[in-house]
């Protein structure tokens, strides 16, 4: 990891309320078993645990939302799988906790990271967003099995939406909720369903 990547996580974790990143940098079977004694919640980022600021209630709400919207969707044996571990197999330092993950893989007894995560889904909050769009997207992009990236805002009715076209290419549309009747559609074709943007602010926002 470079001096900026560095500083950029150092800085990350000092926002998040950690007063600095451990000492060592760690493997993802080190972080997988690693405790701190507290209730905090981490991401490893580049060998470094990373604390996960309290989500806000509108950050809750619209990932149960979205969440309750994919799953009553899906077809077995595809499922939603919320606050869900993502580990790439050739980054043996970075362990990311998505919002939401659709897998259509089987999930066994004791399994932490989803298996062959095909949709991944981050709630924008102002504190992670640029983080998400980031980092964390840059990240998600690399992971052969992933068809589909949504980053849903927060605080206004608005998100992002990445679709696969190849190994190296993707598109992305941007997509506005303009009020609960009309708004746009968010499309998933790798599991086929679709959902109406403004269902999941419906009393949010």
């Amino acid at each position: 990891m470079d001096g900026a990547h560095l500083e950029a996580t150092r800085e990350r974790a000092i926002l998040m309320g950690m007063s600095d990143p451990a000492p060592r940098p760690m493997t993802v079977d080190e972080f997988l078993v690693w405790n701190d004694g507290t209730d905090t919640r981490y991401e490893l980022d580049g060998g470094q645990p990373v604390a996960m600021a309290p989500p806000a209630a509108t950050h809750g709400a619209l990932a149960m939302a979205i969440g309750i919207q994919i799953g009553t969707r899906l077809r077995p044996p595809c499922r939603v799988v919320s606050e869900a571990g993502i580990r790439l197999s050739d980054h043996e330092d970075t362990y990311f906790q998505a919002d939401i993950a659709v897998t259509c893989q089987p999930l066994k007894p004791g399994m932490v990271p989803v298996p062959d995560p095909t949709i991944i889904v981050e709630i924008l909050s102002p504190s992670t967003a640029q983080f998400d769009r980031g980092r964390k997207l840059a990240i998600y992009r690399e992971i052969p099995s992933v068809q589909e990236i949504l980053l849903l805002d927060s605080t206004k009715r608005y998100a992002e939406l990445w679709h696969r076209e190849d190994e190296q290419s993707w598109v992305v549309r941007d997509i506005r909720g303009c009020d609960v009747i009309g708004g746009g559609t968010l499309r998933f074709p790798s599991v086929g369903i679709e959902i109406p943007m403004a269902s999941l602010y419906e009393g949010v926002l």
